[in-house]
């Protein structure tokens, strides 16, 4: 690695961090934001896939074992490809915990067979009187590179989330980790349910772990959370075998629909900072629909460039690139979102409300979140609450989208604990206004 590149990247992370302060302290007028017009706030940063390729471990596109096996088509959902034990990191230290990472076969959103992988976790602690319970972990991957994803993630120690898996380990509790994306990491489509719920049964099907009948809850939170909903709404039709007890999510985007008119505009504040998930959604739903998301159709020549450069990044360097980049700005004369009704058709096709989930739900949202508005979640939350759902949805009177994350993992790791437990999940609300958590909620 020259001391250049070394330089540059350091430069690159200073800006970065000093992107992030400044956006929390923008004011209210749109012209507070001054930029150079060709570009936003930072240099080109350096993606990740280029520091990992500093490391001993192989990138997922480097490594055969992610490899698809020749008759792919013959595996049924859920069956194991292979399988290795790994070694779980936290920053590069070694947690001592059982690893084992299962290759398994599922289905895209187009019902093809594809491949991709889970982590299984197993903390030292004994369990007794049933079969352990474990916890499905959809992480926040909401990149567009295989490198980023936690099966390689958790071996380097960079998984950005893997702190938040102590509060049910420490408890003895199993953690599964499924790359939800898939290893080309598309987003946001209901391929990520299909993949949760293959991980689970990937997890069951292997002997070794012993986890043939597991007590199941999910959790995640933002684009971890979009992975969960949509396993909690398929599991009743496209994987009944799991035996799911309760889903645990948060800042899950309800209308993609919604959150595409919002991300592609620009925005005062904070709120600005949420532009990046439009080029995220952007690249990754082009590859499930080529025929759809076309660049050189909508986008200029510089937009097709950026484009191009989020092709291959962690969220870490998408967010900071795409924030206060409204796509709007590099749209070509005459497009927008309404001149493209397919591009409209996928992202309504992809909302969630298609199925209504039948375990039991936690929902909380930050009432002044930045990146997924409270009105692109709350027709949701009202279309489950009408529909019978057993749900139990908070708002919580906090802004930044961030902050909210830590705010719900407490009474999430409560209340996935008790119904994994066998005990009540508690009473069924739907608090669209902030509210205390009511009397017999689980850790209240």
């Amino acid at each position: 690695m020259s001391k250049t590149w070394l330089r540059h990247s350091a430069v690159a992370m200073i800006s970065a961090v000093a992107v992030l302060v400044g956006a929390n302290t923008a004011a209210g007028d749109p012209t507070d934001i001054v930029f150079p017009p060709d570009q936003n706030q930072l240099p080109q940063l350096p993606s990740e896939p280029q520091l990992y390729d500093q490391l001993p471990i192989p990138t997922p596109s480097e490594d055969p074992w992610y490899n698809d096996p020749e008759d792919l088509a013959s595996y049924a959902p859920g069956q194991i490809v292979r399988t290795r034990e790994v070694q779980t990191r936290l920053v590069g230290i070694p947690v001592p915990v059982y690893t084992k990472q299962l290759l398994f076969r599922s289905n895209d959103v187009h019902d093809n067979p594809i491949v991709t992988a889970t982590t299984v976790i197993v903390p030292g602690i004994p369990w007794q009187g049933s079969t352990r319970p474990v916890v499905s972990f959809q992480e926040a991957i909401d990149s567009t590179d295989s490198s980023c994803n936690p099966s390689h993630t958790l071996q380097v120690g960079t998984m950005k989330e893997s702190p938040l898996v102590a509060g049910w380990l420490a408890q003895g509790f199993a953690i599964n980790v499924p790359d939800f994306d898939g290893k080309f990491n598309t987003f946001n489509t209901y391929a990520e349910g299909k993949m949760v719920l293959d991980s689970l049964r990937a997890v069951k099907n292997d002997e070794g772990l012993g986890l043939a009948d597991p007590g199941i809850a999910l959790y995640g939170y933002s684009g971890g959370g979009s992975g969960s909903m949509r396993a909690a709404e398929l599991r009743a039709t496209y994987a009944p075998d799991v035996r799911l007890l309760g889903t645990a999510a948060g800042a899950t985007p309800g209308s993609l629909t919604g959150i595409a008119r919002y991300a592609v505009q620009p925005h005062p504040g904070l709120a600005g900072a949420g532009n990046f998930t439009m080029w995220l959604g952007f690249v990754a739903l082009a590859r499930e629909y080529p025929d759809v998301f076309r660049p050189e159709e909508l986008l200029t020549e510089e937009g097709q460039q950026l484009l191009r450069d989020f092709q291959s990044r962690c969220v870490i360097t998408i967010a900071p690139s795409g924030a206060y980049r409204p796509l709007s700005a590099y749209f070509k004369p005459g497009k927008s979102l309404d001149t493209e009704p397919a591009v409209m058709q996928v992202l309504e096709e992809n909302s969630l409300g298609k199925h209504i989930p039948d375990s039991p739900i936690l929902w909380w949202h930050g009432i002044w979140d930045e990146i997924v508005p409270p009105s692109t979640v709350l027709p949701t939350v009202n279309k489950y609450w009408d529909s019978g759902a057993d749900m139990r949805f908070i708002t919580v009177p906090l802004p930044e989208h961030g902050l909210n994350a830590v705010t719900g993992w407490a009474p999430a790791v409560a209340w996935t604990s008790a119904v994994l437990r066998g005990l009540s999940p508690g009473p069924k609300f739907n608090l669209g206004s902030p509210a205390p958590l009511p009397a017999g909620f689980p850790g209240a």
